[in-house]
C-alpha cells in the first residue's frame, strides 16, 4: 500500500474525527454532548456492529490461536515492563501501577481500532479475540486491584471482586461479542432482516465514535507544552514500543506472518483506551494524567498510523 492509497483510506478517519474538533472549537456542537454520542457508539451502534459481523464471520479464520497467543505474550511481556518501569519512577499505589499498565498495553478498541479498522479494510472482525482478551482478561485484572484497593468499601474483598467481574462481562460490548460466538455455534439461522437492521445500525458506529471523540478533543484543548515527562514516556511505549515489541514476539517468537501480523501490529499502534479514563474518575486515582493519557495518544497514534502501514506493508 502507497502513501497516497493509505492517505485516501484514512481521509474518512480524519473528516469524522477534525469536524468534531472544529465543531466543539467553534461551539457549533457542545463539546459536552461527546458523552452522549459516545455512549450512543459505544452502548448500542458498536454492540450490533460486533455481534453481526461475528456472527456472519468464519470463528476458524477469525480466531487464530497462534496469532492471539503471541499477541497475549506481548501484552504481558509489556505489563511488567510498564509496572516496573512505573514502579521504579516512583509510582507506589498498586492501582496507580495498574492505571498506567492500562495506558500503555490496553488499547482503545471499540472507539478508535474499529472505525480506523472499517475504513482501512472494510471489516474490523481480527479486532474481535484482541477485544475478548483485553476484556475477560486485563480489564477484569485491572478492575479487581481496583476494587480491592478501594478506601470507601466496606464489604469483603471477594465480594467486591465478584461484583466487579460481574460488571465487566454484562457489558454491552462483551454480550455483542459472545452472543455472536454462541449463535454462530449453534444451528441457528437468523432472518436476513435481522441481520440487516443490526448492520444499519452497526455501519453509524464508525463516524459516531471518531466524531464523539474529536468533540472531547476539541472542547478539553490540548497542551502540548503542558506534556508531562510521564505521559511521554507512557505515550512513547503505547505508540511506538508496544507496536515493535508485538511484532518483535509475534513474528519471531509465534512465527507469525501475513495479515495477521499486519493486524496485530496496528491494532498494538492504537491509544490508550477511554476506559481509562472511565476508571480513574470512578476510583478517583490520577484521573488529571488518565484524561491527557487518552487524549494526547489518541492524536499521536492518529498521526502515526500512516507511517505504521508503511511499516508493516514492508517489513512483512
Amino acid at each position: 500500500m502507497g502513501a497516497v492509497e493509505a492517505l485516501e483510506r484514512l481521509a474518512p478517519v480524519v473528516l469524522a474525527f477534525g469536524c468534531g474538533v472544529l465543531l466543539a472549537k467553534r461551539k457549533v456542537v457542545p463539546a459536552e454532548s461527546s458523552k452522549v454520542f459516545a455512549d450512543y457508539a459505544f452502548l448500542f451502534a458498536v454492540p450490533c456492529f460486533l455481534f453481526g459481523n461475528i456472527y456472519s464471520s468464519d470463528l476458524g479464520a477469525l480466531f487464530d490461536w497462534r496469532a492471539i497467543t503471541g499477541y497475549a505474550a506481548a501484552a504481558g511481556v509489556a505489563v511488567v515492563l510498564t509496572g516496573a518501569l512505573a514502579f521504579v519512577l516512583g509510582v507506589r499505589d498498586p492501582r496507580g501501577v495498574a492505571l498506567r499498565i492500562m495506558a500503555a498495553v490496553q488499547v482503545n478498541t471499540a472507539y478508535f481500532a474499529v472505525p480506523v479498522f472499517i475504513m482501512l479494510f472494510g471489516n474490523a472482525a481480527p479486532i474481535f479475540p484482541v477485544l475478548l482478551f483485553q476484556v475477560c482478561v486485563l480489564s477484569l485484572i485491572i478492575i479487581s486491584i481496583m476494587e480491592l484497593g478501594r478506601p470507601d468499601r466496606t464489604g469483603s474483598p471477594g465480594r467486591r471482586l465478584r461484583a466487579a467481574v460481574v460488571a465487566s462481562l454484562m457489558t454491552p460490548v462483551v454480550i455483542a461479542c459472545n452472543a455472536g460466538i454462541v449463535l454462530n455455534l449453534l444451528p441457528v439461522h437468523l432472518p436476513r432482516v435481522v441481520l440487516d437492521s443490526f448492520a444499519f445500525v452497526g455501519d453509524s458506529a464508525s463516524p459516531v465514535a471518531l466524531f464523539a471523540l474529536g468533540l472531547h478533543l476539541g472542547g478539553t484543548g490540548l497542551k502540548v507544552r503542558g506534556t508531562t515527562v510521564e505521559e511521554m514516556w507512557i505515550i512513547a511505549f503505547k505508540c511506538v514500543a508496544f507496536p515493535l515489541l508485538t511484532y518483535a514476539v509475534c513474528r519471531y517468537g509465534f512465527d507469525v506472518e501475513g495479515d495477521w501480523l499486519n493486524y496485530l501490529v496496528l491494532i498494538a499502534a492504537m491509544p490508550a483506551p477511554q476506559n481509562l479514563f472511565i476508571f480513574a474518575q470512578r476510583y478517583d486515582v490520577s484521573v488529571d494524567v488518565s484524561a491527557a493519557l487518552v487524549v494526547k495518544s489518541s492524536v499521536v497514534a492518529l498521526l502515526l498510523l500512516p507511517l505504521w502501514m508503511q511499516w508493516v506493508a514492508r517489513a512483512t
